[in-house]
């Protein structure tokens, strides 16, 4: 393929032929010297010279200007080539011997030499062509003549008959070079198209490429980040655990000691009380009553009040404080956790209240207001300006215009609800204070059995009809303008992420058409 380009190039426009002894005229065009010696001579006494191939005028007979470098080309591809031998096709003017022919002449029907070339007439009707073409293509089917002409009509080659006589006659035809020519030039500008979309591919191409490189960067750091984060937790909850062993030793060995103390005064009261058992036995085993008489007064040795200081000890601290060591415990996993939150950059639960003041008089908000129903009738709640009008929809109470923040929402009990955020200055009336349908909220939307994202009415369908789970996480970075959705399930799923340039506070809002959507309660660790 390279070859045969490369032998066009190299083809002189007069002859057809691998330029032999190139040379150029001013215009730049470039011949065989005998080939343009020819056709200057031609021109003699016509009153000016012009080039054969752009046809630019020239007063005096040109002055020829050898092409040497063309020529070191030319003679480098013709001894690359195989021996024209190999064609078998031989010059048909040549009776008294084989010369190989280098062209065909499909007006003459004849093969043509090298010799025999260079004379051979120019007129447009003698149509040169390689000598191995099949002449079956060449010719018209009907009529067995050279195909000259184009029907630009049929879109068809078509010989003189065919056009004259033929089914082609009265249509607009042309000659196959100035039709070829044209095709050329759309074929140019089909090649233009193609190199410009080419380019622009290449383009995309490499922008998708930097877009990997920088996801590939951001993996990277992230797990850097995350590995970091580990050999840290894991340290935080070493130190935490020797922490809460240490403390149940610690009880545990106290709670010891007080039994011991305690068996320890026992064992002593028990030697007394024995040493005075022997001795009462001794008195009553005495005949004589004045010595039974005389003896001290034995008393009781139980002494209640010992029992009573006892029990309260053990009552004290008799037992491990297990209490204490489950508040040590989670008291130490909250602050690691609440480190962690503040150092890794990882989003804080917001515990999200709604607004009773913002909500329709068709939206019922729960007494704890976490969740919103759509109401069957008008609730009769004054008309405010925070409150919205037709469309049953709240704002949160919290406002959000720093950092990272996440809020979850069980969707399961509706079948046509809206999750985002806003700014508080949503309008409250009309088709433009729903949440999606202005510049100033962003929303994951479920209706129609579809699922999509809604900002300034330009809605986003996304490519399932079901997401995966009932619960819905939306995540806010107001620093870095990002709102994003995610589906609940295992893995968790991303859905959409929205970009913009925060300018106020944002509040988280939602909508309910049909049936009740649950924020979820306090539950930060899942």
């Amino acid at each position: 393929m390279a070859s045969a380009a490369l032998s066009q190039e190299l083809e002189c426009p007069v002859c057809l032929s691998i330029y032999t002894d190139p040379v150029n005229l001013r215009c730049g065009h470039n011949f065989c010297q005998v080939c343009i010696d020819r056709v200057l001579d031609t021109q003699e006494g016509s009153g000016g010279y012009s080039c054969p191939e752009c046809r630019e005028k020239f007063i005096r007979r040109p002055t020829l200007q050898r092409n040497i470098a063309l020529r070191k080309i030319a003679e480098g591809f013709l001894s690359t080539q195989p021996d024209q031998e190999d064609t078998g096709v031989f010059c048909s003017n040549c009776v008294d011997s084989s010369v190989v022919a280098v062209k065909y002449c499909l007006h003459c029907d004849a093969s043509l030499c090298v010799k025999h070339l260079k004379v051979h007439s120019k007129a447009p009707e003698h149509v040169l062509c390689d000598p191995n073409t099949s002449m079956e293509t060449r010719k018209c089917s009907v009529h067995k003549k050279i195909l000259e002409y184009y029907c630009t009509e049929d879109a068809a080659c078509v010989c003189v008959s065919c056009r004259l006589d033929g089914e082609h006659r009265g249509h607009q035809v042309e000659m196959l070079a100035a039709a070829s020519e044209m095709k050329k030039k759309k074929l140019r500008n089909v090649v233009q198209k193609l190199m410009e979309e080419t380019e622009e591919a290449e383009k995309r191409v490499q922008s998708l490429e930097e877009r990997r490189r920088k996801a590939q960067e951001k993996a990277a750091g992230e797990t850097e980040r995350v590995n970091a984060l580990f050999i840290d937790l894991r340290r935080q909850l070493k130190d935490l655990k020797k922490k809460v062993l240490n403390d149940i030793i610690r009880q545990a060995q106290q709670v010891s000691q007080l039994y011991n103390d305690i068996i320890q005064q026992l064992e002593i009261k028990k030697e007394e009380l024995s040493r005075k058992m022997c001795h009462i036995v001794e008195l009553c085993n005495m005949t004589d009553p004045l010595t039974v008489l005389q003896e001290s007064d034995t008393g009781d040795l139980c002494d209640t009040e010992d029992r009573e200081r006892h029990d309260k000890q053990l009552h004290d601290g008799g037992d491990l404080d297990v209490a204490g060591i489950s508040h040590t415990l989670h008291t130490g996993l909250s602050d690691i956790m609440s480190g962690v939150t503040q150092t890794s950059g990882l989003p804080v639960y917001a515990d999200i209240l709604l607004d009773i003041n913002t909500a329709a008089n068709n939206l019922h908000i729960s007494a704890d207001r976490k969740t919103a129903s759509s109401a069957e009738r008008s609730q009769n709640l004054p008309e405010t300006p925070e409150r919205f009008q037709y469309w049953p929809q709240a704002l949160s109470s919290q406002r959000f215009s720093s950092g990272r923040h996440y809020w979850e929402v069980d969707v399961g009990g509706s079948y046509d609800w809206r999750v985002g955020m806003c700014y508080p200055g949503i309008a409250r009336r009309g088709d433009q204070s729903r949440i999606g349908y202005n510049n100033k909220s962003w929303c994951l939307y479920r209706g129609y059995n579809q699922y999509s994202v809604l900002h300034d009415r330009k809605e986003i369908q996304l490519l399932y009809d079901k997401i995966p789970s009932n619960r819905v996480r939306i995540c806010l970075d107001y620093e870095a303008g990002q709102i994003s959705f995610y589906a609940l399930c295992d893995p968790i799923r991303h859905l959409h992420t929205f970009t913009a340039a925060f300018t106020k506070p944002l509040h988280a809002a939602l909508c309910v058409w049909g049936g009740c959507i649950q924020i979820s309660g306090g539950n930060q660790g899942r």
